[in-house]
C-alpha cells in the first residue's frame, strides 16, 4: 500500500505546473497500462437520450454517446480484510470506449449547470464535501434526481489530506460525513474519494468501519481547458474522469458549463462514451 500511495504522489508531482490546471491539483491514480481500441457504436443508456436538440444547446457538434448497463458487471480483485476496496479504473475490455464522470466538493452551485446536466442526461458520480457543499445541498439533489442515475457520494467533512492524520481523525472526517449524508438524502453512501487522492492502510479501515465499499479514485482529471493524464496522452477503456464543481474564480474566468463542455468535447474527440460508474461496480 506505501508503493502505492507513494506512486500516486509521484504521479501528481510529475504533472504539476499546467498552464491550465485547477488549483490545488488533484492527484492522481496509480498505473495499469491497458491500450485503447476502437469499437462500435452503442445504444442510449437506458436511463434515458437527450433529446435531438439538446448537444446543439450545450455546444457540442454532435450527440452523446452513453455505454448500457453491462449484462455483467467488471471483475474487481476482493478487498483486502477490513478495508475497503480502491479502485482507479474499471477493467472493462481494451474495446471497450467507455470513460465515467465524477465531480468533486460542492463549490459551485449553478442553476444552468442543473439544466444542462439535466438536458443532456449526464451521469455523474458525486463526491462531496460537507463544509464546501452544504450550504445548498438542495442543489446537488436536484442534480441526483434529474433522470440521469447521477449519485451522491462521500469526499469527508472538510477536505484534509488524510495521509497526514491518525486513524481516528481520518475515520471522524468519513464517517461524519455519512452521517450527514444519511441525516440529508436518507442514505449512507458506499462509495468514498480520498481528498487529493492521499490515503493510507489507516484510510482504507477507517472507510470500512464507515460503511463504504469502494475507495474510487481516477486516471484522468479535467483542467479548465484540456484533460491531465496519469499516462499516455489520451483516454483509455475504463477511465474515471475527476472533474470539480468549481466557478470562474476557480477556473480563471471559465464557467462550470464551459469547462464541462469542454470535457465532454474531449470525450467525442476521442471517440468515447459515457458510462454510469456504478452500473459497473
Amino acid at each position: 500500500m506505501t508503493t502505492a500511495t507513494l506512486a500516486a504522489g509521484a504521479l501528481a508531482l510529475s504533472l504539476a505546473g499546467c498552464g491550465d490546471s485547477v488549483d490545488p491539483v488533484e492527484r492522481l491514480g496509480t498505473k495499469t497500462p491497458q491500450a485503447a481500441q476502437p469499437t462500435t457504436t452503442a445504444p442510449p443508456s437506458p436511463s434515458g437520450a437527450p433529446g435531438d436538440e439538446a448537444y446543439k444547446k450545450w455546444g457540442l457538434k454532435s450527440p452523446l454517446e452513453f455505454a448500457p448497463k453491462p449484462a455483467q458487471k467488471p471483475a474487481l480483485a476482493p478487498a483486502d480484510p477490513g478495508k475497503a476496496k480502491v479502485v482507479d479504473r474499471i477493467p472493462v475490455p481494451p474495446t471497450d470506449k467507455v470513460v465515467f464522470l465524477t465531480f468533486d466538493d460542492g463549490a459551485e452551485k449553478d442553476p444552468e449547470f442543473l439544466k444542462m446536466a439535466a438536458d443532456l442526461k449526464l451521469p455523474i458520480s458525486m463526491f462531496l464535501t460537507d463544509n464546501i457543499a452544504s450550504s445548498d445541498y438542495g442543489h446537488f439533489e436536484k442534480l441526483r434526481d434529474n433522470g440521469s442515475g447521477s449519485t451522491i457520494n462521500n469526499h469527508t467533512l472538510t477536505h484534509p489530506n488524510l495521509r497526514t492524520l491518525p486513524f481516528a481523525a481520518q475515520k471522524k472526517e468519513i464517517c461524519g460525513q455519512q452521517d450527514r449524508l444519511e441525516k440529508r438524502f436518507g442514505t449512507k453512501p458506499v462509495r468514498f474519494r480520498p481528498p487529493y487522492g492521499n490515503y493510507n492502510d489507516d484510510t482504507l479501515r477507517a472507510a470500512s468501519e464507515c460503511g463504504i465499499s469502494q475507495v474510487i479514485l481516477w486516471r484522468v482529471s479535467m483542467q479548465i481547458n484540456n484533460f491531465q493524464y496519469a499516462e499516455g496522452s489520451a483516454l483509455k477503456p475504463g477511465d474515471i474522469i475527476l472533474a470539480h464543481f468549481r466557478g470562474p474564480s476557480e477556473l480563471k474566468g471559465s464557467t462550470e458549463i464551459q469547462m464541462t463542455t469542454r470535457m465532454l468535447q474531449r470525450i467525442q474527440e476521442q471517440g468515447y462514451r459515457i458510462g454510469r460508474l456504478e452500473d459497473y461496480l
